[in-house]
């Protein structure tokens, strides 16, 4: 008789490790900004405004057409960067679902 693991193959069971548990002290912050219902579309805009659609911080310095140095994209140490970005993604999304306005100069 051959025994069936949770996963549904025969053997041994597999080896899971264990979750660490971490503490955010962020998370608060973080269910704050994705909880946030957008109901107005001057809200909308204040939003799309504030939140840019690129990072603002990445720069090529150049000189004489050689490249001397590159900075890569600040934004990415904001640990609040990906809530911030689907924040304006909703904001961008009320605004053409329920608004019906033309968003191409947010983009």
């Amino acid at each position: 008789m051959s025994s069936i693991n949770s996963n549904g193959f025969g053997g041994e069971t597999s080896y899971r490790p264990q979750s660490k548990v971490t503490f955010d002290l962020l998370k608060p912050l973080r269910q704050k900004i994705d909880s946030f219902e957008i109901q107005k579309s001057q809200t909308a805009h204040r939003i799309a405004k504030l939140i840019p659609a690129q990072c603002p911080f990445e720069r090529t310095i150049k000189i004489l057409g050689h490249v001397i140095i590159n900075i890569p994209p600040l934004c990415k140490l904001n640990p609040l960067y990906d809530e911030f970005v689907f924040l304006r993604f909703r904001a961008l999304c009320f605004l053409v679902d329920r608004c019906g306005e033309d968003i191409s100069s947010y983009c």
